[in-house]
C-alpha cells in the first residue's frame, strides 16, 4: 500500500522575483498559504533531521535530492517536538517507505503537524535560480483561487531574515535538563572510548546516578522527554546550554561524555548564569539573523569566557558578536551534509553537515581578539574561532551530525578538556596553543 493518497491537489510555490513552480501537493493540502525564505539543502538523506532542525524556522526548505521520503520517519532521528520549516519542496516523494525504524511516512507526519510541502516540480531550475540570484522569499499555496500576481505580491511583502529574531520563537521559555545520551550509536561514534581516555572530570564520586528523569529541548512550554541515556556520574561537569533552538544530538553528545546538561531559555540573564555556577557554557545553534538576538549578545558580552564557553553554528555567531566582531548574511548560505572544512590547527580535513545563512566576518573578529581554527573550503568562510586569552572555542557547523561519518565529534571533547584544565587549575584557562 502506498504511504500517500494518490490523489492530485494542485499547489504552487511562488518567489518574489516572479517566477512561479507549479507541482502536486502533500502535508497540509489545504489553508492558506505559506511564506518564508526559500533555501535549499544538498544532502542525500537526513530530510527528517533538517526538517526537524529548529534553525530552519522561517524557511522553506527545498531538498536537491530527486526522491524524498523512501525511508519514512523514526521518531529517535528528530531533532525537536516537530517539524520547524515553513513549507518543504522536493522533485519527487517517495509513494512508499522502507524502514524497519520508521514509524510512519513522510508525508503523514507533515500533515499531522500542518506543514504544507510540494513535489513535482524542477528542482534544479529553483536551486539554480537561487544560487544565481541569492535565496529570496516565496510563498507555498494550495489555493486555486489565488491569482500568481497575488502570491508574487505576498512574498515580496514577506518579513525579510536580515533582522529577523527567531531564536526568541523557538528557545524554551523555562530551564529543563536533557538526560538523554547517544544510546545504541555511541559504540559506533566512539564516544565511550574517547570518555574513557579522558581524565577524571571533577573531584569526588564517580557513582552512576539515578536513570530516567527529564530531557529534550524544543520549541516554546515543551516539556523535556523522558531520559533514556541511563545513569550520569555523579560528579559531572554542569554544562548550562543557551537553548537559541538546539538540536536534540548536541545534548545527547555532551550527556554521553558525562556531562550534566541543563538547558535555558536563549534571553537568561548573566547573573542568573553565575548563580547557577556552570562548569561550561555552550551556546546552541537556531534560526534566523544573529545581530537581532541581542539579549543573548549582551548577556553573552558579560560571561562568555567565565567559564570555558563552547558554541555552534548560531551558538558561533552569536559569541563573535558579543566580543566585538560583525556577521553578514551569505547570498545563499551553506545547507547540506557534504561541506568540507579544514582544521587550520592540524591541516585535516572535516566533511560537515551545515545550515546556516548567515556568516562571522574574519577581519573583525581577529581585530576582537579572535583567532580562526577551521575554514570552509568551498569558498572560504570562516568556519570556526577561539579566542586567544579567554576559554573560548565555536564553530559554524554541526559536528553532532554524522555526514563524515564522526569527522567532527572531536570538538566536545575538546570542551570538555577545556572544562577539565580550567578545574584542574582552579580557574577558567585560555586554549592551549596549537
Amino acid at each position: 500500500m502506498p504511504d500517500v493518497d494518490l490523489s492530485f491537489v494542485p499547489a504552487r510555490l511562488v518567489l518574489e522575483d516572479g517566477a512561479v513552480f507549479a507541482g502536486r501537493a502533500f502535508g497540509r493540502t489545504a489553508g492558506g498559504a505559506s511564506a518564508g525564505e526559500v533555501v535549499f539543502n544538498t544532502a542525500m538523506c537526513g530530510y527528517q533531521e533538517a526538517l526537524s532542525d529548529p534553525s530552519y524556522a522561517g524557511q522553506i526548505l527545498v531538498m536537491t535530492a530527486p526522491m524524498i521520503g523512501n525511508y519514512g520517519v523514526a521518531p529517535e532521528d528528530i531533532e525537536s517536538p516537530r517539524p520547524q520549516v515553513a513549507g518543504f519542496v522536493v522533485r519527487e516523494l517517495s509513494r512508499i517507505h522502507s524502514n524497519c525504524r520508521a514509524a510512519r511516512g513522510l508525508a503523514e507526519w507533515l500533515e499531522a503537524f500542518g506543514v504544507p510541502a510540494i513535489e513535482g516540480i524542477d528542482t534544479r531550475a529553483l536551486v539554480r535560480r537561487l544560487r544565481i540570484a541569492g535565496v529570496m522569499r516565496g510563498v507555498l499555496s494550495v489555493d486555486e483561487r489565488r491569482s500568481d500576481a497575488e502570491l508574487v505580491a505576498e512574498a515580496a511583502s514577506a518579513a525579510s531574515m536580515s533582522g529577523l529574531n527567531l531564536a526568541a520563537a523557538v528557545s524554551p521559555t523555562t530551564s529543563g535538563r536533557w538526560e538523554d545520551g547517544l544510546g545504541a550509536w555511541a559504540d559506533s561514534c566512539g564516544a565511550a572510548a574517547r570518555r574513557a581516555a579522558l581524565p577524571d572530570q571533577r573531584e569526588g564520586s564517580r557513582a552512576p546516578g539515578a536513570a530516567g528523569g527529564t530531557g529534550g529541548a524544543g520549541g516554546p512550554g515543551e516539556t523535556p522527554s523522558s531520559g533514556r541515556g541511563g545513569g550520569r556520574d555523579a560528579g559531572a561537569f554542569r554544562v548550562l546550554a543557551i537553548d537559541c533552538g538546539a538540536k536534540r544530538n548536541i545534548y545527547r553528545h555532551l550527556v554521553e561524555r558525562g556531562c550534566e546538561v541543563e538547558f535555558a531559555p536563549h534571553d537568561i540573564a548573566a547573573e542568573e548564569i553565575r548563580r547557577r555556577r556552570p562548569d561550561g557554557l555552550f551556546v546552541s545553534n537556531g534560526p534566523g539573523d544573529p545581530a537581532a538576538v541581542e539579549a543573548t549578545v549582551t548577556t553573552l558580552r558579560e560571561v562568555a569566557g567565565e567559564v570555558p564557553t563552547f558554541g555552534i553554528c548560531l551558538g558561533h555567531q552569536l559569541l563573535a558578536l558579543a566580543l566585538g566582531a560583525r556577521t553578514y548574511k551569505l547570498k545563499f548560505g551553506h545547507r547540506g551534509a557534504n561541506q568540507p572544512v579544514r582544521d587550520l590547527r592540524s591541516g585535516r580535513v572535516e566533511i560537515t553537515s551545515q545550515n546556516h545563512g548567515f556568516c562571522v566576518d574574519e577581519a573583525s573578529l581577529r581585530e576582537a581578539g579572535g583567532e580562526p581554527t577551521h575554514v570552509h573550503l568551498n569558498d572560504g568562510t570562516l568556519a570556526g574561532f577561539r579566542h586567544r586569552t579567554k576559554p573560548i572555542m565555536a564553530v559554524q557547523y554541526h559536528p553532532e551530525a554524522s555526514p563524515g561519518p564522526h569527522d567532527s565529534a572531536y570538538l566536545f571533547d575538546e570542551f570538555v578538556a577545556l572544562m577539565s584544565r580550567a578545574k584542574g587549575a582552579g580557574t577558567s584557562s585560555a586554549l592551549p596553543a596549537p
